[in-house]
């Protein structure tokens, strides 16, 4: 029971990091179902509050940073709200239309389609907001990573 125990576990994590990619897969919940199923398998005593309250802080970090990134990079880059909102649409829609490729291609297309068609923006001015668009998305990317993998090794460090 233990081997399956710890098979969920690592599929849980694994599934996480598969959702920095496909971002319609609920990365941090998949990583507390880890810890909920290492609690329910062994026990939640080793798991305490603080490991909890440090845990809950990261989650709260993760949203931030998925809103954040993609709002600096667009906005630093000159985009508007019908950019960044085209950018969430086209980061959703594109790995369902070319799969691992459209993660990038989706939403720069998406904030240049947003630009261009609800701002009126100009060509050069809408490909900029889809380059801010795709800057902040991998900056969000990367970020999530690191800091899912903290959440990991606290993790394993507490048990």
């Amino acid at each position: 029971m233990e081997i399956i125990a710890w098979i969920i576990i690592i599929l849980s994590f694994v599934i996480a990091f598969v959702g920095l990619i496909y971002p319609i897969i609920p990365s941090v919940l998949f990583i507390l179902l880890g810890f909920i199923v290492y609690g329910m398998f062994f026990s939640f005593t080793e798991l305490g509050w603080l490991f909890w309250s440090v845990e809950i802080l990261f989650v709260i970090l993760l949203f931030a940073a998925d809103s954040i990134s993609n709002l600096i990079g667009v906005k630093k880059f000159g985009g508007t709200k019908a950019g960044m909102w085209g950018s969430t649409i086209g980061l959703l829609v594109g790995p369902f239309i070319i799969p691992v490729v459209g993660i990038l291609i989706g939403p720069f297309l998406g904030a240049v389609i947003g630009e261009l068609f609800v701002t009126k923006s100009e060509f050069k001015a809408a490909l900029k907001s889809g380059i801010g668009s795709l800057v902040g998305f991998l900056t969000s990317v990367a970020t999530k990573g690191v800091i899912q993998v903290i959440m990991i090794v606290i993790f394993f460090i507490t048990i």
